[in-house]
């Protein structure tokens, strides 16, 4: 897990929300080259809306987002997958009609080259989906369905791929395993920003994790300070 000097995505001093009314306040956040970020915080505190916000999903009425040097403040998620962004939403995150490998080939639609490998690759990376291929979706439990969500976001072999709430309403087992899946993606030179409800599981993968309440930036620092940090521990992680 390497870092760049110049980041990937760059959040300068960002407003944002919907219909006008800004949740984000004036935030700022940086996702260097082979990181794992981390955003927490309370309930209502902007992480979402931070990460929607990045992927043009939420209107920015001041601040900019920057995708490496490319000022991408306001420009449509389409537009984002096609610069090497891929998001995965907290839900409805799958075609639960569609087979497991039509949803995962649905995640190549703007590719017009052979994607088998990168099919392939997934299929390693995530053996149950390949045992279930030809089955809907719709009728895998919740972390196989986050399998087949953040498989296809791998579609497009993008730079960053981006994670909101990956864990929520999953087992302790599920849990754990997708926080593995998450290291081995980002040791494959993918960079990883995500929201995370298990704030403590989180941040300990992460090298660097960002605490926002109440739409702006707390606390920055690496995964491992936060961690130790006894104010965060007892506002935000839920005490020691």
């Amino acid at each position: 897990m390497t870092q760049q000097t110049n980041p990937v995505i760059r959040v300068s001093d960002v407003y944002a929300g919907y219909g006008g009314a800004d949740i984000l306040q004036g935030v700022n956040l940086e996702l260097h080259g082979g990181e794992i970020v981390v955003i927490v915080g309370p309930n209502g505190a902007g992480k979402s809306t931070l990460m929607k916000t990045t992927f043009g999903l939420a209107r920015v009425s001041k601040g900019q987002v920057f995708l490496e040097t490319e000022d991408i403040t306001n420009i449509r998620s389409d537009q984002l997958v096609h610069k090497g962004l891929s998001y995965v939403p907290q839900e409805r995150n799958v075609f639960p009609t569609l087979t497991v490998q039509e949803n995962l080939e649905i995640g190549a639609y703007i590719r017009r080259d052979d994607y088998s490998p990168q099919l392939e690759r997934i299929y390693t990376l995530f053996p149950r989906l390949k045992e279930r291929r030809r089955q809907p979706a719709g009728l895998m439990s919740g972390g196989e369905r986050q399998m087949v969500a953040m498989g296809r976001a791998l579609m497009v072999e993008p730079k960053v791929l981006m994670l909101d709430e990956p864990t929520a309403g999953l087992s302790p087992a599920f849990i754990h395993q997708v926080f593995e899946w998450i290291k081995q993606i980002n040791q494959e030179g993918i960079s990883i920003l995500m929201v995370e409800q298990n704030a403590k599981q989180a941040l300990a993968i992460a090298d660097r994790g960002y605490v926002l309440a109440v739409g702006q930036n707390r606390y920055e620092d690496t995964g491992a300070a936060l961690l130790a940090n006894e104010e965060v521990a007892e506002m935000f992680l839920g005490g020691r």
